[in-house]
């Protein structure tokens, strides 16, 4: 047993996996440039940790430490992506309307964040409904300041794939040129 090629065969193929997950997400969130240049690194390392494997195929454990440096490939780019934390995310959060004492949508406006808010009707009675734009990176900080001001907010969000209007629009345009 080779000690050596299999702790090689794990390093390229994490490499390749982890650099394959975030170049997946630098092209989902339109990183028009440096998504290119990420899959180029990407498809070297892995034609090379292939050719290693397929080369080896006498010793299964080869394989075995080839699909391992996979699974922890794509642990650590989904904790960098997150560390990252790129693009924006839209909340919308529903809050009982006898919370209009609080001023949240102010209070959310003076921390940056930018809000539309409206009223509906739910089930148990007038709701105030605030949608929330924010860079990803302050979710969860955005999250708990809701909680603090009303922990009873029903809170849903998701990621917008294109933004226009709004005071948002020359932030966001910034970030694409």
């Amino acid at each position: 047993m080779d000690i050596k090629m299999l702790i090689t065969i794990f390093v390229v193929n994490f490499s390749y996996i982890t650099l394959n997950t975030i170049r997946f997400m630098l092209t989902m969130k339109g990183y028009r440039l440096i998504a290119p240049l990420v899959s180029m690194a990407e498809i070297t390392i892995y034609v090379l940790g292939l050719s290693m494997v397929l080369n080896r195929l006498d010793n299964p454990l080869n394989l075995i430490v080839y699909a391992l440096g996979y699974a922890v490939g794509i642990s650590v780019g989904i904790k960098i992506e997150d560390y990252l934390a790129l693009g924006y995310i839209m909340v919308t959060a529903i809050l009982p309307s006898s919370t209009e004492q609080l001023n949240l949508p102010e209070i959310l406006r003076d921390h940056g964040y930018g809000v539309t808010q409206s009223f509906g009707a739910g089930r148990e009675g007038e709701r105030m409904i605030l949608e929330i734009l924010s860079p990803r990176k302050n979710e969860r900080s955005l999250y708990k300041l809701i909680n603090e001001k009303e922990p009873r907010a029903f809170i849903i969000s998701y990621e917008p794939k294109f933004i226009s209007g709004g005071f948002w629009t020359k932030k966001v345009r910034k970030r694409n040129n």
